[in-house]
């Protein structure tokens, strides 16, 4: 049983380098998180390949993109067009996500994956691993350097870069904390088109 959940983006690694990340820190099973998993601009990411390259390593690869991808069939889940992280993530759908991540802890060290190279700048960590963190999980996001940062620590980066005080007279810290990650998902949420039908995750998100 793995006591630590990691997440990782791909950014534009070379495989090499990105395989390399994972066994540094132990990952045996690669669970993505992409609403759509396929790159024309980074193809070694792309789901075909990348399953490849990581059954070659020894590592297990999942898709959850349904699940917990950063977007939802149900239009109930935005407001003016953008995704609203906090009602995704009271869909069955997504909780169904977070279980199977939970149940896979138990046999494998995963990490979710998806494309941002910045954790604070993905749906990974503002909105998966926050849920999973809230469920009492050690969460760490596994940085483009190799180092770790644990999500506590994500979490003082991102009051400190909204200029977010820990606790005010008016807030407990949990309810900045709950603000910060309102204002945070509302920066990288999808904002659709109008008129349009595809709905894919914002930046680098395929």
């Amino acid at each position: 049983m793995s006591d630590v959940l990691y997440t990782i983006g791909h950014s534009n690694h070379a495989m090499e380098h990105f395989l390399t990340l994972l066994q540094q820190h132990g990952v045996k099973a690669v669970a993505d998180v992409r609403s759509q998993p396929y790159s024309s601009y980074l193809p070694q990411f792309s789901q075909a390949e990348l399953k490849r390259s990581l059954k070659m390593a020894g590592i297990a690869y999942v898709f959850l993109g349904k699940e917990l991808g950063a977007r939802s069939d149900n239009k109930k889940c935005y407001l003016q067009g953008k995704v609203q992280y906090d009602l995704l993530a009271q869909e069955p759908l997504f909780v169904e996500g977070l279980d199977r991540v939970q149940r896979g802890m138990q046999t494998h060290t995963i990490a979710l994956m998806c494309a941002e190279k910045d954790p604070l700048e993905c749906h990974r960590a503002i909105l998966v691993a926050r849920h999973l963190y809230e469920r009492g999980i050690s969460v760490s996001h596994i940085l483009a350097s190799g180092d770790l940062i644990t999500h506590a620590e994500l979490e003082k980066n991102m009051l400190t870069m909204l200029k977010l005080a820990e606790c005010n007279l008016l807030e407990s810290r949990e309810e900045v904390l709950q603000r910060a990650y309102i204002l945070q998902g509302g920066r990288i949420a999808y904002q659709a088109d109008s008129g349009s039908s595809a709905l894919t995750e914002q930046g680098m998100h395929p």
